[in-house]
């Protein structure tokens, strides 16, 4: 019998915020980002809440990423997130999504997160909510630290692309597997399996779920994760791998937000 996986989205799929602009706090703590970032963080994550981050945005996020980051040293960041990723992920994690990831582990399918946060932000929650495998964007490292380069670009049609990969490499069956997303962006990742599904969707993926069928699930109940997470086995992801990608990327929509505000007045 061929395998099967779950994919599941991140943001706004297995937690209540976006990965990329939660840590804020901590990176100002550690150096690396002003107050007045942190404070139009705080703006970007409730602007995100809202509407989400569209394909230009993100755009801007990546470009930005790239320039921000370059010089970050890697020890610093393995740091920080080791000592602040309980404190700052638990309390926004689904239980709806930790109970649908358990199902999905009991009937023997893999489960595998498609962000395009950061690996370094995505592997560490992915050990803690029990994913087998993520797929996610990497940066560039030499020495120590980040160049400023993206390495993989997990967005869009590039999450259909690595889910294929990872099809072929684990003999997965597509159109035996499932996919969890909110996003309009990621329609083509939903596109890619046979049983596909819109979670606190937007508004356009919402419209796309109701043409085509795909079943629409409404993810609202946050709770702190460690209460739930007895059952679930650790992910063979490694739990402090380093949060830069996801902390450069939430600078970049905060950059772009601001940018976009000034140019409407």
């Amino acid at each position: 019998m061929a395998r099967a996986a779950a994919f599941f989205d991140l943001d706004k799929t297995i937690i209540a915020k976006s990965s990329a602009l939660a840590f804020g706090k901590p990176f100002y703590q550690g150096g690396l980002i002003n107050r007045r970032a942190v404070v139009r963080g705080a703006y970007a994550q409730f602007v995100f809440a809202l509407s989400g981050a569209d394909e230009d945005q993100m755009d801007r996020m990546r470009d930005y990423l790239q320039a921000m980051c370059a010089g970050w040293d890697v020890a610093q960041i393995r740091e920080i997130v080791g000592e602040t990723l309980h404190e700052i992920i638990d309390p926004i994690v689904y239980d709806e999504a930790v109970t649908l990831i358990g199902e999905h582990k009991a009937a023997g399918r893999d489960v595998v997160i498609v962000s395009s946060s950061g690996f370094e932000v995505v592997a560490p929650i992915g050990a803690m909510v029990g994913a087998d495998d993520v797929l996610a964007t990497r940066m560039v490292e030499q020495d120590g630290k980040y160049t400023g380069e993206i390495e993989t670009y997990i967005y869009g049609p590039g999450k259909a692309d690595a889910m294929r990969a990872l099809a072929e490499q684990r003999g997965y069956d597509l159109s035996e597997c499932y996919a969890y997303s909110d996003s309009v962006t990621d329609t083509p990742m939903l596109e890619e399996v046979g049983h596909p599904f819109a979670v606190n969707p937007d508004r356009a993926l919402r419209r796309i779920a109701t043409e085509r069928g795909w079943p629409v699930l409404v993810f609202s109940n946050a709770v702190p994760l460690r209460a739930r997470l007895s059952g679930l086995r650790p992910a063979n992801s490694t739990a402090t791998a380093t949060v830069a990608v996801g902390a450069v990327a939430a600078t970049g929509l905060v950059w772009y937000l601001a940018k976009r505000r000034s140019g409407r007045s």
